[in-house]
Parts: C-alpha cells; sequence; structure tokens
C-alpha cells in the first residue's frame, strides 16, 4: 500500500529535484546497414565509458521498432547533445536522437 503524501511533504520534496537530460534514442536512416552490430558494440562500450564517467546516469536500451534506447545525463541540454555528436551509432546514421531537460531526485536509483 502506498503511504500519503502531503502537500508539505510534497513541496518539500520538490524543492530537492536537479536538472538532468533525458535522452531518447530511436532509429536512424542507417539502422539496418551492413556492419551494424560492429557500430552498436562500440556505441555500448562507450556508454559504459561514460557511466563509469559518472556522466550516463541511467541508460536502458530498448528492443522496440521506433524506440532503441533511453538515457538520463547529470548534464546540461548543450553537453549532452555534445556527447552524443561523438557517439560511434550517432555520427554513421544508425541512431538518431532528441534530448530534453527533466527533473528528478538525486540519488535515486533502479533497484539493485
Amino acid at each position: 500500500m502506498m503511504s500519503p503524501i502531503t502537500n508539505d511533504q510534497m513541496n518539500a520534496l520538490l524543492k530537492t529535484t536537479k536538472a538532468y537530460s533525458l535522452m531518447i534514442l530511436k532509429p536512424g536512416p542507417e539502422r539496418h546497414k551492413d556492419g551494424v552490430d560492429k557500430i552498436i558494440w562500440e556505441h555500448g562500450r562507450r556508454n559504459l565509458s561514460l557511466r563509469a564517467a559518472g556522466l550516463l546516469s541511467i541508460f536502458c536500451p530498448v528492443a522496440a521498432d521506433a524506440l532503441n534506447g533511453i538515457g538520463i545525463s547529470n548534464l546540461g541540454i548543450e553537453e549532452t547533445t555534445k556527447i552524443m555528436y561523438g557517439d560511434p551509432g550517432v555520427r554513421e546514421g544508425v541512431f538518431a536522437y532528441e534530448v530534453y531537460l527533466c527533473r528528478s531526485f538525486p540519488g535515486d536509483s533502479l533497484p539493485g
């Protein structure tokens, strides 16, 4: 059962949120070109490096036709966009992306 949250509790909690960037990764025009598996592998390696550096807090590959993944970055939109320009999958047209400003609670994480 969920605990009730009062307006005062909600207002106090909302003051603790921080800005993040939400990345939406979609198939690009070259998603099915020859050699795509190697490019996707290097894209994944880069994501793990970004995670290790503390720049990509959450990344979730998605196996769907219209969506390939989501990620949450600790950086602003401009910095996150610059990082995405360097992604091998984006550079090769395998992926397209969108970046949005979002807010969340520092310290939140996925269950272990």
